[in-house]
């Protein structure tokens, strides 16, 4: 039997890409982390990619594509994120790329050059994919979708610890305004903005633990 293909999309800091590795473990699927690739090709453009004035020249970048090589390799249980054989996974969740990624991941050339590679990436079952516009455009016909969402400050406090526990430096305030001005982006984006699914679940894990998340997550998927 077909191993199912499941969507999870959310606001940032929710725990989608935690929660769904521990899920993929769980069901014996792949997990597939597609907010990570709109980290690096926002890492490839902050590195080869700014203008005079330091900002990202978005016409150089979509020049670029075909020097940006993404893949996940499997590095003891964890796919990891390499661009073009360089193991940026920690790279791509500093401070800049943060600051950067919802810009990036607005532009439809973006989005559609990510956008076939993880199709293809579903198209045998068996995975599970977390980002923000999964069940709407990614994976529209994807068996399970849910949508998780968690109160700001709570999302600020996970966000910020997540920081430290990197060893990146990090203000409180600021990463709470960055939340904000990124859930503005990513909601009102032309492309593919953030938005839940018609058919998705929605888990709201403000006062709901890790676990408790994931527990409520797998009541609703059967026949595994």
């Amino acid at each position: 039997m077909k191993k199912p293909v499941i969507a999870i999309d959310g606001y940032s800091s929710t725990g989608k890409s935690s929660i769904s590795k521990i899920i993929a473990q769980k069901l014996g699927i792949i997990h597939l982390d597609t907010g990570a690739l709109y980290r690096g090709v926002t890492w490839f453009a902050l590195q080869n990619c700014l203008n005079e004035d330091g900002l990202i020249d978005l016409e150089k970048l979509f020049s670029s594509f075909d020097e940006i090589e993404l893949e996940f390799k499997n590095d003891n249980s964890e796919l990891v994120l390499f661009l073009n054989h360089i193991d940026i996974s920690k790279a791509i969740r500093t401070n800049e790329v943060s600051e950067n990624v919802s810009f990036v991941a607005k532009q439809k050339e973006v989005r559609d050059f990510l956008l076939q590679s993880q199709r293809s990436l579903a198209e045998k079952g068996g995975i599970i994919m977390d980002g923000r516009d999964i069940g709407t455009v990614v994976l529209p016909n994807a068996d399970y979708k849910f949508f998780l969402t968690a109160s700001i400050d709570e999302r600020t406090k996970r966000r910020y610890q997540e920081l430290l526990t990197l060893g990146i430096e990090a203000d409180e305030e600021q990463v709470k305004k960055n939340l904000i001005i990124r859930d503005k982006i990513d909601s009102e984006r032309e492309i593919a903005p953030l938005k839940q699914a018609e058919d998705a679940i929605v888990i709201d894990n403000t006062s709901l633990s890790k676990r408790q998340t994931i527990d409520s997550i797998l009541s609703y998927i059967k026949n595994i």
